[in-house]
């Protein structure tokens, strides 16, 4: 059992909450049973550690049940180790060290998505996290992020997915104007969330929606600037209906990406 949380091998998984440390390594930080349960169910090559206090691996037999089935091996550590390499508050009991696994965005579109959601400089971790999980919901293929957007691998976008991180391709650092040609390129109209946009409603009786789409996000403050708006086929808004000023970028984002899977559904 690990017992020292001063030791070198505790402060090296503890610096993986730092974005230098996860682009030296490659690898990055898993905390809690959920979302080490789903990258053992769906990505259990990637898991180089896993450590676990005894109380936390007696509670999840679900946990150890998939770690067995995979060959992963637990390394018991005190409470005290596990505070110390978490980056959450009161952590639950569970850290693993995995590998990052982007997809390239060449890979995405070869494989000739229905719809994906790419994001321009979305900044906030809960954000981008809350993103991916809505895009996994909806039934994206995938999720494209442009280098000026927040880290995937950063603690709080991973806890926000809430393990679908692991369940649809992730492309990291692209060039937005390479993004956009090659989703041309793959037949996709590319439909930019802007609040000087159309109506989403009109668009959902013009049947433009059910189309192959690459949903493009921009900045939570600034939105998409002008050069990005001029490359999308389309600009939609979301109407308000109420007394709201606008919407929070993920909630936008969840209500786009589920419109698009509802009309690409109802076609078929």
């Amino acid at each position: 059992m690990l017992e020292n949380p001063r030791s070198p091998r505790v402060r090296a998984v503890a610096k993986l909450t730092k974005r230098s440390a996860r682009v030296e390594t490659g690898l990055f930080l898993l905390e809690g049973p959920q979302s080490v349960r789903e990258a053992l169910q769906y990505l259990p090559d990637a898991i180089v550690e896993l450590f676990a206090t005894p109380t936390a691996w007696e509670k999840h037999a679900d946990v150890r049940a998939l770690a067995d089935e995979h060959g992963v091996e637990v390394e018991y550590v005190t409470e005290a180790v596990l505070a110390a390499m978490a980056d959450t508050v009161t952590p639950q009991g569970l850290v693993a060290v995995t590998r990052q696994t982007p997809t390239s965005v060449k890979d995405i579109f070869a494989a000739e998505p229905k719809l994906i959601a790419i994001c321009e400089e979305v900044r906030d971790p809960g954000n981008l996290g809350t993103i991916i999980r809505a895009a996994d919901a909806a039934g994206a293929d995938a999720v494209v992020l442009t280098g000026r957007t927040v880290d995937p691998y950063n603690p709080k976008v991973v806890r926000s997915t809430t393990g679908s991180l692991f369940h649809l391709p992730v492309s990291v650092g692209g060039d937005l104007d390479d993004v956009i040609r090659r989703a041309h390129a793959a037949g996709m109209n590319v439909v930019a969330a802007d609040v000087k946009g159309d109506d989403l409603l009109v668009a959902r009786a013009d049947g433009v929606l059910a189309q192959p789409t690459a949903w493009l996000f921009g900045n939570e403050a600034r939105g998409l600037d002008e050069d990005a708006l001029s490359q999308a086929d389309r600009a939609l808004r979301l109407p308000i209906f109420g007394r709201a000023e606008s919407l929070n970028l993920a909630t936008a984002a969840s209500v786009c990406l589920y419109e698009s899977a509802f009309a690409q559904r109802a076609t078929h």
